[in-house]
């Protein structure tokens, strides 16, 4: 199965994959503090996640808005890196479930267009399940745990994930577009949001991307390991306070 098929897509073959869960974050508007962002790739470091395919395509995205950057490789050469998506797969230790890791900065446009690609990538992949991650700015304390708030599938599925009763109505972002583009496509899908306090809003924000994990840990029945994330979440407590 080959990424050809997809438009702005690049990468090799597509493997062949069953019981999918895909787990996604969008960098940008929907990830304050970037908790959303550095949760993604925590996952994709600790379970050595192999990429499988980008999406780059230039009609999603304003580049004076989000504009390509240039790195340095080796203190000689140079890369320049262009606003995309990437998706990596992954099998965690003692898990029979294979995970696709979405991690991406929010598209300017196409929005539609943009969430049909990725579903027919989840559908490549045999995804049945979908998770959103994202943050937020809130009034709330640094000293409280962070409170994580959520939209899901169904009233039961809320429930499940024990997600705090949200009456928000107004804008979204591409994690909203995308969780209701899987909804109406049939596969279930939930949204995690943690809440950033809206007095330490630059990133980053360990606290929250911990709070985020655990979120991941109810879904996949796995335990994920946290390596120093923990005490930077304290330092970072500390340092606020």
């Amino acid at each position: 199965m080959t990424s050809s098929n997809f438009r702005g897509a690049k990468g090799p073959d597509l493997p062949e994959l069953s019981n999918t869960i895909i787990v996604a974050a969008f960098e940008g508007w929907n990830d304050a503090g970037d908790a959303a962002s550095d949760a993604l790739e925590h996952l994709d470091a600790i379970w050595e996640a192999e990429p499988i395919i980008e999406i780059d395509d230039e009609s999603y995205y304003d580049y004076q808005v989000n504009r390509p950057v240039i790195r340095q490789i080796d203190g000689v050469t140079r890369e320049l890196v262009w606003p995309s998506m990437q998706i990596s797969h992954c099998r965690p230790p003692g898990s029979d479930r294979d995970i696709v890791l979405m991690h991406g900065v929010e598209p300017n446009m196409r929005w539609r267009t943009f969430c049909a690609e990725l579903l027919a990538i989840a559908d490549k992949l045999n995804v049945d399940t979908v998770v959103i991650l994202g943050a937020l700015l809130a009034d709330t304390p640094h000293t409280r745990p962070v409170p994580v708030s959520g939209a899901a599938y169904s009233p039961d599925s809320a429930k499940f994930f024990g997600l705090e009763e949200t009456r928000y109505e107004g804008p979204t972002g591409i994690a909203g577009v995308f969780q209701d583009a899987c909804v109406a496509a049939g596969i279930p899908a939930v949204t995690f949001w943690a809440a950033v306090p809206h007095y330490v809003s630059q990133p980053p924000n360990p606290k929250a991307t911990v709070a985020l994990l655990r979120r991941v840990e109810d879904v996949l029945d796995i335990e994920v390991p946290l390596a120093d994330l923990p005490a930077q979440a304290e330092e970072w407590e500390q340092a606020v306070t």
